[in-house]
């Protein structure tokens, strides 16, 4: 197959991989604070919130994120007397499906991220006269961020990947177009290119993470 027809079929890749990661950014930026939230809340003296965000935890992690984006997208809306409240843009039930479901992911890496912590982090904080406030936010998060930074690239990684979930709620991203040109042109091409540009992608949020993990060494 020529440069030309890759060149042409680029164009339109392109866009769609546009949504990719609009998709992407309103995941990640949305779901890691939830993430941590939820963690908290997991963490509560009280149980019934404790119970509450465990039991989400383990929906949100036990079923397929597939079941959850075809759900929200087409299950709402069926639901007697509210559903027809329910009936959302397809981009935004989308992205609320990953944010929901990727917060979970991350609220159990926050959670290992916690409980790798020393104790003896806490005692020494008590010996120095820090608040628990103080100990918190200036000895307990940024060691929980430093340990937990590998899982979350690897997960963040992942939501790239998982972006073309997508096709499967008619929100044209970049494995539409790649089907539309391989249904259209009858060649295989149009998914070679659309892996590249998903390996480009993801290559590109790998050295990222890799340059915030040398910063975090550092210090």
């Amino acid at each position: 197959m020529s440069l030309d027809y890759i060149f042409s079929i680029s164009g339109p890749m392109l866009q769609g991989a546009k949504m990719t990661i609009l998709l992407f950014f309103v995941a990640i930026i949305s779901s890691i604070p939830l993430g941590f939230l939820l963690t908290l809340a997991v963490k509560s003296s009280f149980k019934p919130l404790s119970w509450l965000a465990q039991g989400y935890i383990y929906v949100m992690r036990g079923t397929p994120l597939l079941l959850q984006l075809l759900f929200i997208c087409f299950g709402l809306p069926m639901l007697p007397v509210v559903g027809e409240y329910l009936v959302l843009d397809r981009f935004f039930a989308a992205s609320l499906g990953f944010i929901l479901n990727y917060a979970a992911y991350f609220a159990e890496i926050f959670r290992g991220g916690l409980l790798a912590i020393d104790k003896g982090q806490y005692e020494a904080s008590q010996v120095l006269g820090l608040s628990k406030w103080q100990t918190t936010v200036r000895v307990i998060l940024p060691q929980m961020f430093r340990i937990a930074l590998p899982a979350v690239a690897n997960e963040s990684v992942t939501l790239v990947k998982d972006t073309a979930l997508l096709y499967a709620v008619a929100v044209p991203e970049l494995l539409h177009f790649a089907q539309t040109a391989v249904n259209r042109d009858f060649t295989i091409v149009p998914f070679f290119v659309a892996g590249v540009i998903y390996l480009a992608m993801t290559l590109v949020l790998t050295v990222f993470f890799k340059w915030i993990e040398r910063r975090f060494n550092f210090q």
